[in-house]
């Protein structure tokens, strides 16, 4: 299946604001991607098993005995910490009957046994009991350990891959490390990781958080304080990345905008950032002279963070205040701020219209600061996640319901939404393998 021309991977390597460039015509993807179980066969199939993908972070798995089991449709893949200090990943499967070995998230562990029929493994994945062994013949340990995965990690976010032959992940992650070195990630740690369902295919979720342009459809609160016009974008071949100015608004509100206006709605949205509530509203602060409101905020950003025992006072006013959003190929966007990191993925559903919505944060920690215990839970569909969180929610579900409508055949994108298009050209890619 051939989903794009020539004209668009020209786009690879070229900058592109988030008002697009100029085209001929539009793209268009076929609704079957999101709704057909023959197009998630394939995915299965030829994605999931073989792709780079975020379990957790580096705090689920600190300590010798930590584990995390990370869990893509039927995939279950189990991230542990050695005893000897080791990060590891196995295909989460007892070698006796299949059972999953290990659930959920914890600590302590020194073997790793099934509950099933206490079949039991060291923490390198060497087999080292089977009960009533006798019954069984001659069984060589060293021949029915955990079937391995590769694991590695980029700054505090842990990668696994189910393909023992993928490309590294340094070399998966391409120009993006590099790009993001301003940000010195390796000083965060996680607070949270929280999972929810979605009524969604994963696609429906991740593209969600693959372009601005619906920021003036769902999200018109933020219009006061994101430029969500002129926000440039990079493509590399797998990934992209939107540069999104923050403190300043959207060319959309016309010229003259109040710097209350950009004071409230950033107060609204992400009050947070500055230490006020977002429930509450406050005076706009005075702008001194040869300053802009975005310069006040920043510092107000900064001193915030000092607050915390966190210096981030080298930043300049656009750093301080702004983010870059990177898209990573299949299905993850990290968020990165000067004061903390996002991570928002998806992981695919049992149905092309479910899949798991995952929250991951992190803070921004004082030199030497002690391991942090992230909150980590599964929650229900009803859950509050945040003023604008809600909203992307929201739309997502209704999206799915309308990708079920007879008469659709395509979705048309424009190239303003060129990281949604760069996901469907490397889907094209590996699943036409």
């Amino acid at each position: 299946m051939t989903l794009l021309d020539g004209s668009d991977v020209q786009l690879m390597g070229t900058a592109v604001t988030a008002s697009g460039i100029d085209r001929s015509g539009p793209t268009q993807v076929p609704v079957t991607r999101y709704i057909s179980p023959e197009w998630m066969a394939v995915e299965n199939e030829k994605v999931w098993p073989k792709v780079w993908q975020i379990a957790c972070s580096t705090d689920h798995v600190a300590e010798p005995g930590d584990f995390y089991e990370y869990r893509a449709g039927w995939l279950s893949i189990l991230v542990v910490r050695g005893e000897d200090g080791v990060l590891r990943a196995f295909q989460n499967a007892c070698r006796h009957r299949g059972n999953l070995i290990c659930e959920g998230t914890g600590s302590g562990l020194s073997e790793l046994r099934c509950p099933y029929h206490r079949w039991a493994w060291n923490m390198d994945g060497r087999l080292r009991e089977v009960p009533s062994r006798k019954g069984f013949g001659r069984i060589d340990n060293d021949e029915f350990g955990l079937i391995p995965a590769q694991v590695d990690t980029w700054g505090p976010m842990v990668f696994v891959n189910l393909d023992l032959d993928a490309m590294p992940l340094d070399e998966w992650l391409e120009g993006i490390p590099e790009d993001v070195s301003w940000a010195s990630i390796d000083d965060f740690r996680c607070n949270s990781l929280v999972v929810r369902p979605m009524p969604a295919n994963w696609k429906v979720v991740s593209e969600g958080f693959s372009e601005t342009y619906h920021i003036q459809g769902i999200h018109r609160e933020m219009l006061g304080h994101i430029d969500d016009v002129d926000a440039p974008q990079k493509l590399w071949h797998r990934h992209g990345v939107s540069y999104q100015q923050y403190g300043v608004p959207s060319p959309r509100l016309g010229r003259n905008v109040p710097d209350q206006v950009v004071w409230d709605t950033w107060i609204q949205c992400i009050g947070n950032r500055i230490g006020l509530d977002s429930t509450q509203t406050y005076a706009c602060p005075d702008v001194p002279e040869g300053k802009t409101i975005r310069d006040v905020i920043a510092e107000r950003v900064v001193a915030h963070q000092a607050s915390l025992g966190v210096d981030i006072s080298h930043f300049d006013t656009a750093k301080a205040t702004g983010a870059s959003q990177y898209n990573l190929f299949p299905n993850a966007t990290v968020l990165v701020w000067s004061d903390m990191i996002n991570v928002l993925s998806t992981r695919p559903g049992l149905t092309p219209d479910e899949c798991q919505f995952v929250s991951m944060n992190f803070h921004r920690v004082p030199p030497g600061a002690p391991r942090s215990q992230p909150v980590t839970a599964d929650l229900p569909d009803s859950t509050d996640m945040g003023f604008v969180m809600n909203q992307d929610i929201g739309i997502m579900k209704t999206a799915q319901r309308g990708l079920h409508q007879p008469g659709l055949k395509h979705l048309t994108l424009s190239a303003e939404e060129c990281r949604v298009i760069n996901l469907h050209r490397n889907l094209d890619e590996w699943c036409s393998e």
